[in-house]
């Protein structure tokens, strides 16, 4: 087997199931049970300790009981102490390791995010939080060496955290609006998308008094059969929007397949997502902690840059990549600099006051929080992001690299486009960059800015281009298009647009 090739950067994810045609099952049974042993082995060597205690769960896919319990025999046979939880969340397990009455060695979470009902995958994480890249390699490399001293010895126990997490989730809006039942009055839609995320709806807003009339998709699914399970995705956007108007809430909450993202939707139901999200919780801990910096993605706009910086906050627009996102924000901590949050534009939301941990419902709650305490002040939440300046139009552009060696080609794009925007007026090459090139231009070019960069894992340049101006996005790609179009590149996502 060729585990590497399942690795997702801190990950595992493969094709789990049949049912896409040309799409061959690669997560097998013998991939599964050879990481699960090469997990246990790799944090019984970290930890210098035999008896470990291990707890797993999964999200609604298709493939989850059977992936469990071929991880459930793999436990038995290395003889680690098996915890299920069965039916959960990302960052729940996360928390089973450091919640008192659970404190396990590490856990699983078998999962593969807002991908296709086909994949599947497992996440790894300790005390200190989800595995990186680094020791997910080492793990792969203890599996394919297959050297496990097995006992037979181990247990199964099927246990319920997620109660108890819902309980962490409670208590903290109790605590942070000084009352038993701060929901009185509300009325929140949530949409699980048929994931994991249902629970938030019955075991955490039902209890503190929330009406949750006109909820959807909170029983899981695996097929995923109304939407994509996805914050980001336009229709399930428009969804969410649609049961909120409908609905008449005060808020509507949407998470993804294992509730490690999330995103809302104001009363008119315009979703509050990517620059908007950042902007909402930025606004939130600004106040709580004037001055911080908040770490994103490279992808944010301009607009949102100055909104952060005219609240007193630092803006720190990062790499692509939320372990990136959220490592760098550690990083800052740990150098003197308070950094509250990282985030991604994507949802993936991971701040300081918990552990860093990229929690779409701990975000929810937190915004969710600040919205009842303003409305018992008769406020409305959505004017904290009242100024924030949006653009009048963003594209994205998704270029494959025709050369076998993608990415030493890729980097030569990149170095060719900043070489001529150092060189012509026109362009002005961003100060701060640490991902690809970022350029702005003025308002006779096209009044916006477009960011080249790697993919992360494939043969493609992203292009982002963004204008304030309609019109705008036009001009820009335009000026783009005749610096790439003689490189070894698929241009046709942007020649359609341009109607070349």
């Amino acid at each position: 087997m060729e585990l590497m090739k399942l690795r997702n950067e801190s990950d595992i994810r493969g094709i789990a199931s049949e049912g896409i045609e040309g799409q061959h099952v690669n997560l097998t049974d013998e991939a599964v049970y050879e990481l699960s042993c090469g997990f246990f082995k790799w944090l019984s060597q970290r930890l210098g300790k035999k008896d470990l205690r291990v707890g797993i769960g999964r999200d609604s896919r298709i493939s989850g009981p059977h992936i469990l319990e071929v991880v459930e025999n793999a436990a038995k046979d290395m003889g680690v102490k098996l915890y299920n939880t069965g039916l959960a969340s990302t960052p729940a397990m996360f928390m089973s390791t450091i919640t008192e009455g659970f404190d396990y060695d590490g856990s699983i979470m078998v999962t593969a995010s807002h991908l296709p009902f086909n994949r599947n995958g497992l996440k790894f994480f300790v005390k200190e939080g989800g595995l990186e890249a680094s020791d997910i390699k080492e793990v792969i490399k203890i599996a394919e060496e297959g050297e496990f001293e097995k006992t037979f010895d181990g247990s199964v126990e099927n246990i319920d955290f997620m109660t108890v997490y819902a309980d962490i989730l409670k208590d903290k809006i109790r605590k942070g609006t000084g009352k038993e039942f701060p929901l009185e009055g509300l009325k929140i839609v949530v949409d699980a998308g048929n994931g994991a995320g249902g629970f938030y709806a019955e075991d955490v807003l039902k209890p503190l008094g929330a009406d949750t009339t006109g909820s959807q998709f909170l029983d899981p699914d695996g097929m995923f059969p109304n939407h994509i399970p996805n914050p980001e995705d336009k229709a399930a956007g428009e969804s969410i929007s649609k049961a909120v108007v409908n609905a008449k809430a005060d808020l509507g909450v949407i998470f993804d397949t294992d509730v490690d993202r999330g995103g809302c939707v104001d009363p008119h139901g315009k979703v509050i997502n990517r620059n908007r999200l950042i902007a909402l919780i930025g606004k939130i801990l600004l106040i709580e902690h004037p001055g911080t910096t908040i770490v994103t993605d490279s992808t944010t706009s301009s607009g949102l840059a100055k909104f952060l910086t005219a609240n007193g906050g630092v803006h720190h627009r990062f790499k692509r990549g939320y372990k990136n996102v959220i490592n760098e924000g550690i990083r800052l901590n740990n150098e003197g600099h308070d950094c509250q949050i990282g985030i991604e534009t994507s949802g993936h939301a991971a701040m300081k006051e918990n552990y860093f941990l990229d929690d779409g419902a701990y975000l929810v709650t937190k915004i969710i929080i600040t919205m009842a305490n303003m409305r018992a002040e008769g406020k409305d939440m959505f004017d904290l992001i009242a100024s924030l300046e949006e653009p009048q139009e963003a594209e994205e552009f998704r270029l494959n690299i025709k050369e076998e060696d993608f990415k030493s080609y890729g980097t030569k794009v990149i170095e060719e486009i900043k070489r001529i925007a150092e060189e012509d007026p026109v362009f002005e090459p961003a100060k701060d960059n640490y991902e690809g090139i970022r350029v702005s231009l003025d308002k006779d070019n096209g009044n916006g800015w477009f960011l080249v960069r790697m993919s992360l894992h494939d043969p493609l340049l992203p292009i982002n281009v963004e204008s304030d101006s309609v019109g705008g996005v036009r001009i820009i790609t335009e000026k783009l298009y005749s610096i790439l179009k003689d490189f070894n590149l698929d241009m046709g996502p942007m020649e359609r647009y341009l109607g070349k």
